[in-house]
């Protein structure tokens, strides 16, 4: 196991999109929630979530995990390297463990860096917009239990998303193809459910689809009215990523590379 993390750590190091793909997920993040938390005022919109608000950038910044996630696994089969892994590794199994592991482990860095950004963003814009002690809006802490949770759990979604790009990936073996669909799984659906107009199939969309569900980790208010709660949408989303992971890791191991 350990020759095979180091492989796949050597091959993800050195593919050339990585470091960008990781600095795309800081930067735009970041940067979307500064824009959001400067955005929303106090008393014209007082009934935000503040962490949920200055955690929006996730939603975005998402978008250069699948990218990676799809690029570490599809890329092999456009450059031919998946022969040579495979002769190095002849346990498929294996070998998408490493890479799930060292994926995950970037991710999560990289996650770190882009939720601390977004919850620092949140605490320097909110208070000046309005959202003050006075009004219920303490300023964003990590020590405040709920907070932490958000941007936990907003960490650990990005893993999720990852392993849903990369199961994806080993799936169809082609970028392009598994970009697509799970781009359009993760925000289509949050689309469609903003426009159908039956409340009971919104609420159900908002359940079950992996961006909806699993970002419901971040809401720290008025949970009971939410579609589902912060740890069931979480999980929600690890169902999806083991699902698809597992899907891409039989397809690896039923077909020839």
């Amino acid at each position: 196991m350990i020759a095979a993390l180091h492989a796949e750590w050597t091959k993800l190091r050195t593919m050339g999109s990585s470091g960008w793909l990781l600095l795309a997920l800081i930067v735009v993040t970041c940067v979307a929630d500064a824009i959001v938390t400067d955005i929303v005022k106090c008393p014209a919109s007082c009934s935000i979530d503040p962490a949920k608000v200055s955690l929006t950038g996730v939603m975005l910044g998402q978008a250069a995990v699948v990218a990676l996630a799809v690029a570490n696994a599809a890329g092999e089969y456009g450059s031919g390297m998946i022969r040579t892994t495979l002769t190095a590794t002849p346990r498929r199994w294996l070998m998408v463990a490493a890479k799930a592991t060292v994926l995950s482990a970037v991710i999560t860095a990289a996650g770190i860096v882009a939720v601390l950004g977004s919850v620092l963003s949140g605490r320097e814009f909110l208070p000046g917009n309005g959202y003050t002690p006075a009004r219920g809006y303490p300023p964003l802490s990590l020590l405040d239990g709920s907070v932490l949770r958000a941007a936990a759990g907003s960490v650990l979604y990005l893993v999720l998303i990852g392993l849903i790009g990369l199961g994806a990936g080993l799936a169809f073996r082609s970028a392009a193809a598994a970009t697509a669909v799970v781009l359009s799984v993760l925000y289509v659906f949050t689309y469609l459910g903003q426009l159908t107009p039956s409340a009971t199939w919104q609420r159900r969309i908002e359940r079950w689809t992996p961006m909806d569900a699993g970002l419901a980790i971040q809401a720290t208010r008025d949970l009971a009215s939410q579609a589902i709660r912060p740890w069931p949408g979480l999980e929600v989303c690890a169902l999806w990523a083991a699902a698809v992971l597992l899907a891409g890791c039989m397809v690896l191991c039923w077909r020839d590379a």
